[in-house]
């Protein structure tokens, strides 16, 4: 099938608005864990992407308390719309970062994704702006950002609130220097 990329909003009623060449189509979209991308005609992976390049992140608590792990990052369309799906473990230690390029919101959902997790929020200069904790596996239910970011970390189940991680905390590493 073809497939054909083009932009998108979502509307209250949780919608995806896609304009491509001038015609409005409405219709949901898909993503796992990823931004959601607009695709007309595209599969969904049929299994866990590779394991991405990582790099090291700490979240630093208002407190002082750091908190590392490594994480993957998911720097293209593709990795960022495979995301987590169908991986059945989350480290403790490790996580999956997507970076968006510019601040947006950022609609993400667990469809293909079989185990919880905690999904962080970042703003542009690397503040925690809000977190989802302990999203639903497999649910196509949006889980909305809140608001603009610049990047989103996933995390394993109960991690942040273990951590004492909290909106606020400051990120170090990857496009946070």
């Amino acid at each position: 099938m073809k497939e054909i990329k083009v932009f998108c909003f979502f509307s209250s009623e949780k919608k995806a608005f896609f304009f491509e060449k001038k015609k409005q189509k409405t219709f949901m979209s898909f993503a796992c864990a990823g931004v959601l991308v607009a695709t007309f005609g595209s599969a969904l992976a049929e299994g866990p992407q590779p394991t991405l390049p990582t790099q090291t992140l700490t979240i630093i608590s208002k407190g002082g308390a750091t908190h590392k792990f490594t994480v993957e990052v998911a720097a293209t369309p593709q990795q960022q719309e495979i995301g987590e799906m169908y991986r059945t473990n989350i480290p403790a230690d490790q996580g999956m970062f997507f970076d968006w390029g510019t601040p947006r919101e950022v609609p993400m959902w667990m469809k293909n994704c079989p185990v919880p997790e905690d999904m962080v929020f970042i703003g542009a200069d690397g503040t925690i702006s809000h977190i989802a904790e302990n999203t639903v596996p497999e649910s196509e239910a949006i889980i909305p950002s809140g608001g603009p970011v610049r990047a989103t970390l996933e995390l394993q189940v109960g991690l942040t609130a273990k951590l004492d991680i909290n909106v606020g905390d400051r990120i170090s590493g990857v496009i946070f220097k």
